[in-house]
């Protein structure tokens, strides 16, 4: 009998029963399609991280307090002799003898507050008050409308610039410009609209609202600590000099002797970057494996659903045995049959990891990984020829009369 005809039989016996057939091979479908969803999603989160990294820039610099730095940070600082970083931090940064790689700066200070225009509301992912450096800063340019300018922060007018997201929430498809509307209570006119960033990840890039630091803390937060401070070195080159003008600065400022012992922390794009694609490498090894446990419960059912046909098929193996079938076509044959299940349920399931991918997850757009579609399919195939070794193995070992006495 040759490797045709073999595989010939193993067609037969699969479709003796189609339905069981069926759900095995959806068993392993389901498997190779979560494999290659999870890890796409796991890759897509990883590159909008790294897109919305890029879109601040590779020469900018953060400064934050070591207390945590946002909201509560002077409590926080008080409790553990924390020195909070403050606006005299940040004008201190801007001195071109002792830093002069350092091209502007930026203070911030972040609030959580709903805006509201009539009965329409929003609550911005991202509430800041600030200077108009920290629209070059954090490349965030206004695709309509004005800056806010250095006198509006010294007179502390209620101006703000907010995002596409923020914009079409309380204004529809109406012109937010020169409109007004009250976040926290507080009524803010607003000057401009950003440009476009798109969403990051789980973080919607235009869900924004910008205002003079000075409106934010007379209105909102109070004035005291920052949240971050946000430097921009003048070249991509210069950043780590920049890092260490920072650090010179602060160090004096904050009476710091050890820098162990800093009560600020520094984040540059490449440390912000390294740690994001750290946890963006866990992240994605644990939703494959997770995936993976799925594959392993399809290679399971095969196992079970061999078991089940050998034991119903034991009179047709003796009698195949009786006329000649040597043991190793009848292992072939069982092996043939699981294969042929791992296989199908395997193309199946890359066909429907592509079709998933096209679809926006948890906020999150999947971008394939090639290896983990071969990792997937792969595994697919060992998998059956795995888990349908034993029930072959059992058939080729069953002894013509016990066979043929089965009922």
């Amino acid at each position: 009998m040759n490797i045709l005809e073999i595989i010939r039989f193993a067609l037969r016996g699969l479709t003796i029963n189609k339905l069981r057939t069926g759900l095995t091979t959806l068993g392993i479908m389901i498997g190779v399609m979560s494999v290659i969803i999870l890890i796409a999603v796991g890759n897509g989160s990883a590159k909008a991280v790294q897109s919305s990294l890029d879109r601040l820039g590779t020469n900018s610099i953060q400064v934050r307090s070591s207390g945590g730095g946002f909201g509560g940070a002077r409590a926080r600082a008080a409790s553990t002799n924390i020195k909070p970083i403050t606006v005299a931090d940040a004008n201190a940064l801007v001195d071109p003898i002792q830093a002069p790689d350092i091209k502007q700066v930026a203070p911030m200070v972040t609030s959580n507050a709903t805006c509201v225009n009539g009965s329409s509301t929003s609550t911005p992912s991202t509430f800041v008050g600030t200077t108009p450096a920290y629209f070059e800063a954090s490349n965030t340019p206004i695709s309509k409308g004005a800056y806010f300018t250095t006198d509006d922060v010294t007179q502390g007018r209620r101006f703000a610039i907010i995002g596409n997201t923020t914009a079409t929430e309380l204004f529809g498809t109406d012109d937010p410009l020169n409109q007004t509307i009250r976040c926290g209570g507080i009524q803010f006119t607003i000057i401009g609209v950003t440009a476009t960033k798109g969403s990051s990840g789980f973080q919607d890039g235009d869900s924004l609202f910008i205002a003079p630091i000075t409106a934010i803390q007379s209105s909102l937060t109070g004035y005291g600590s920052l949240s971050t401070i946000l430097v921009e070195a003048k070249t991509s080159v210069g950043t780590t000099n920049a890092q260490t003008e920072i650090e010179t600065i602060l160090d004096a400022r904050h009476k710091v002797k050890n820098a162990n012992s800093r009560d600020y922390r520094l984040f540059n794009q490449a440390q912000l970057l390294a740690t994001s694609s750290s946890s963006s490498s866990v992240f994605t090894v644990l939703l494959g494996a997770v995936a993976g446990i799925s594959l392993l419960v399809g290679g399971i059912g095969i196992t079970n659903i061999m078991l089940v046909t050998v034991i119903e098929r034991t009179r047709e193996i003796g009698i195949r045995k009786a006329i000649g079938a040597p043991k190793g076509i009848i292992l072939a044959q069982f092996l043939i049959e699981a294969t042929i299940l791992s296989l199908v349920g395997g193309l199946l399931g890359v066909i429907g990891g592509f079709i998933g991918s096209h679809f926006t997850i948890v906020g999150v757009k999947p971008i394939i990984v090639p290896s983990s579609v071969l990792l997937a399919f792969g595994v697919s195939i060992i998998i059956g020829v795995f888990f349908g070794g034993y029930p072959a193995s059992r058939a080729a070992k069953l002894r013509p009369i016990e066979a043929l006495r089965h009922e």
